[in-house]
């Protein structure tokens, strides 16, 4: 699972965000410590390498997606909490309690304005260093604002937002399996955590800025794009759920093992 969320993740968002990498440096597309990683592409890879894992190991892929869900969403928690403390995905600037200021994030910086806004700090102006990473220095608060100072505002904590939502969603996937363990309808699981997450990632969309200077014109950004499709398969997944009359629950080997013991019991006996 691991492989297949990074490098679905990756080609996701190449793909998706920046396909003229493919053109401008098709080395790049494995340099995946520069960033650049897209949750809708881990959304492919994972169910991929699950179905090559249960097909080989004899399990049943929906049970195994059934079940990998609650160790995606405790993941998905774990990568905004990253994404919080690097300064990524930040949100609009908000006068919200909880607002979080993120002078690192030097591509959301504003045009500084006399006074500040509250909570606001100015930020020297970012430069890129020859390892290709940006520097930025927060500035001393007594420092004059000239015409080209920059400022780093308060914004929504968007990562913050979304890893609490998962932890959530966590807790509430396994409630559901807590409820029927090994009868748990098939395809449940995996249906609700996709219809969940996603609406969540929709709607979450508005609060968040640009990632990519083609979707600041557009109604809805990539992310809410891709998030549809997406829904949709979650919403037919769960109208499906244990419909299927021959393998209403999926199945692990070990089942197949009980069921392989009860036939030769049953041809003892007769």
């Amino acid at each position: 699972m691991l492989v297949g969320t990074v490098v679905g993740a990756r080609l996701g968002h190449i793909f998706f965000y920046e396909p003229d990498i493919l053109l401008k440096d098709p080395l790049e597309v494995f340099k995946v410590w520069h960033g650049g990683l897209a949750s809708h592409g881990a959304t492919l890879g994972i169910p991929l390498a699950c179905w090559l894992f249960a097909r080989h190991n004899k399990f049943d892929a929906l049970w195994v997606l059934d079940r990998i869900v609650i160790a995606v969403g405790i993941g998905g928690a774990c990568i905004r909490l990253g994404n919080f403390m690097n300064s990524e995905i930040g949100g609009y600037p908000t006068t919200v309690p909880w607002a979080v200021v993120f002078p690192r994030d030097t591509e959301h910086l504003l045009p500084a304005t006399s006074p500040l806004p509250v909570g606001a700090v100015q930020v020297a102006r970012p430069v890129r260093m020859s390892d290709g990473n940006v520097s930025y220095q927060v500035l001393p608060a007594d420092t004059p604002i000239s015409p080209n100072s920059l400022m780093a505002v308060p914004r929504h904590p968007t990562q913050l937002y979304e890893a609490l939502y998962c932890v959530l969603l966590v807790l509430l996937i396994y409630y559901f399996w807590n409820r029927t363990k090994e009868r748990t309808p098939r395809g449940l699981l995996l249906g609700l955590f996709m219809v969940l997450l996603f609406t969540q990632r929709f709607l979450g969309e508005f609060l968040k800025e640009a990632q990519v200077d083609f979707e600041k014109d557009n109604l809805f950004n990539q992310g809410q794009l891709l998030s549809l499709p997406a829904i949709v398969v979650g919403l037919w997944v769960l109208w499906r759920a244990g419909k299927d009359p021959k393998n209403p629950y999926g199945y692990a080997p070990r089942d197949l093992e009980t069921e392989e013991e009860k036939a030769h019991l049953t041809s003892d006996v007769s």
